[in-house]
């Protein structure tokens, strides 16, 4: 028999052909004990995912059995004028901040990369807001500055202007939160000062030697090369907004007040399925904002062929 055909004898160091297979079998078996978290988490995410769109088309209120009722819950939303107020809300409040908040992102990522001292320093400042801003202290915070014996309304005061309830005005509500968000840029700012950073210097000292203004810099250099990560910020802030809720809930304790000026439609959701039992009738607007966040972002990215530029 060829040597080549000789099984090899044990111990004489020669590879088997079921080690390298062995070997292979743990790797996999170590590869899928560290995913099993994951996998085990996937089971809290998955189940009640696919049980609220089950839900959606029931009559459920959290004590008895699901009882089918078809499209009834998403009928009813077109009927229901508390829901299209809170429509009104959110759409007030994320095509108002988002666009503030991104700019003056923009605005201050540009100051820090002029390559002031203690750069460091300043970027955890202006970041840290972004960390505290959904947070509930910061709102009771922040409902206490915009309070009619708050600061707004001391620094208001040194002018002899009156005091304003920003807080339990209908018209006014909505703008203390509309600033909140715009405080909480430090995310975005980062990520706009990374982007900045990979600019190459030579453009913008090719486009001054040829005599352009900051202005016309900014426009023909600064926005086109820096568009992807506009758009990166745009899609993330706008997906945040629509699902804005503890500023609304913590402002007004809960009420989403006053008038229903702050009753983001999350909030309303919340109010739907765990303060009056329609869990069914929550189902279904939850799975509706899926659909309106799904269609912005369709929408954006849509555009985006329009507008960014991806230099290859």
């Amino acid at each position: 028999m060829p040597e080549a055909d000789v099984p090899p004898a044990p111990g004489d160091g020669r590879p088997s052909a079921g080690r390298p297979r062995g070997r292979r079998a743990r790797k996999d078996r170590a590869g899928y004990l560290f995913l099993l978290p994951w996998f085990i988490g996937m089971l809290f995410t998955v189940v009640p995912f696919f049980a609220s769109l089950y839900l959606a088309f029931t009559d459920y209120n959290l004590l008895n059995s699901p009882k089918w009722i078809g499209f009834e819950n998403f009928t009813a939303m077109f009927r229901d004028p508390v829901l299209l107020k809170s429509l009104q809300v959110t759409f007030i409040y994320t095509f108002v901040s988002v666009p503030l908040s991104l700019a003056a992102a923009l605005g201050v990522a540009m100051i820090l990369n002029k390559g002031i001292r203690a750069l460091p320093v300043y970027r955890a400042v202006f970041y840290l807001p972004s960390l505290l801003g959904a947070s509930v202290a910061v709102v009771l915070l922040w409902r206490y500055v915009f309070g009619l014996d708050g600061i707004v309304n001391a620094f208001l005061g040194w002018f002899g202007l009156p005091a304003i309830a920003w807080t339990s005005d209908p018209d006014y509500a909505l703008t203390t939160l509309i600033i909140l968000h715009i405080w909480t840029f430090g995310s975005p700012m980062v990520i706009f000062l990374a982007g900045l950073r990979q600019i190459p210097v030579m453009y913008y000292e090719a486009a001054a030697v040829d005599g352009a203004s900051k202005w016309r810099r900014f426009r023909s250099i600064t926005l086109p090369l820096l568009s992807p990560i506009i758009f990166f910020n745009l899609i993330q802030s706008l997906i945040a907004s629509f699902q804005t809720f503890t500023q609304g809930f913590v402002m007004n304790d809960g009420g989403g007040g006053p008038a229903n000026s702050t009753l983001f439609y999350n909030l309303y959701l919340y109010q739907q399925g765990f303060n009056q039992f329609n869990m069914g009738y929550a189902s279904a607007m939850a799975w509706t904002l899926l659909v309106i966040i799904a269609a912005f972002t369709a929408l954006t990215f849509f555009s985006a062929k329009y507008w960014v530029n991806y230099d290859n």
